[in-house]
């Protein structure tokens, strides 16, 4: 039945310092137009909520791609999922350190594989092997991110951080973005990416079906 297009975008829930806020605000509707030019061009909800997503995951602002919150390791490793509502079918990657845009690489799942999750180097060899390049994880790491971690630590290392709990405090980490169409054609998507929290265990899966 056609319908109205209609698109969310949210870039996380947490209290971002108020230095960032505007940046969100600002990158948050950049992932608005991307996905609106595919919806008023009658595109599909699954191509709006990807184009949304990707240009968070491009945006240094955000837990999504490059810039993410550093896991325990220093590295960036990210989750990403997008859903079909017209099927119920979804694909999705976990723990890749290597792809630059990991909704890209969901995307591929949920269209050329009959899989639905792919994690870490079988992630990352799908994606190679559909056409999604891979890139080296130092170039996903931004400096501000390097120097958060630092702090957490060394106030873990006190005493004064409690790698728990208070990992998990909206104040430290919670930048999931996320993106959710409804197209002319009335069918539905969604789309989510993430770096996971600061200072999370490696192999931690922030996103699960």
């Amino acid at each position: 039945m056609p319908s109205d297009p209609v698109l969310v975008v949210h870039g996380g829930a947490w209290a971002m310092p108020d230095d960032m806020v505007q940046a969100h605000l600002h990158g948050v509707r950049n992932a608005l137009v991307a996905g609106w030019r595919v919806l008023e061009r009658g595109g599909p909800a699954l191509d709006a909520v990807e184009e949304a997503v990707v240009i968070m995951e491009d945006d240094a602002t955000f837990d999504a791609g490059r810039g993410s919150f550093l896991n325990r390791d220093g590295k960036v490793q990210l989750d990403a999922l997008i859903m079909d509502g017209s099927t119920l079918r979804a694909g999705g990657v976990g723990c890749v350190e290597r792809l630059k845009n990991p909704i890209r690489a969901a995307r591929k799942i949920l269209s050329e594989s009959p899989h639905v999750y792919f994690v870490a180097e079988g992630a990352e060899q799908f994606a190679a092997e559909h056409g999604v390049a891979l890139c080296r994880n130092e170039d996903l790491v931004v400096a501000r991110e390097v120097e958060r971690l630092r702090e957490y630590q060394e106030l873990a290392a006190r005493g004064s951080a409690n790698d728990g709990e208070d990992l998990f405090a909206p104040s430290i980490s919670h930048d999931t973005v996320g993106a959710v169409a409804l197209d002319g054609g009335g069918n539905i998507a969604a789309a989510t990416s993430t770096g996971g929290t600061l200072n999370k265990a490696p192999g931690r899966l922030a996103i699960r079906r």
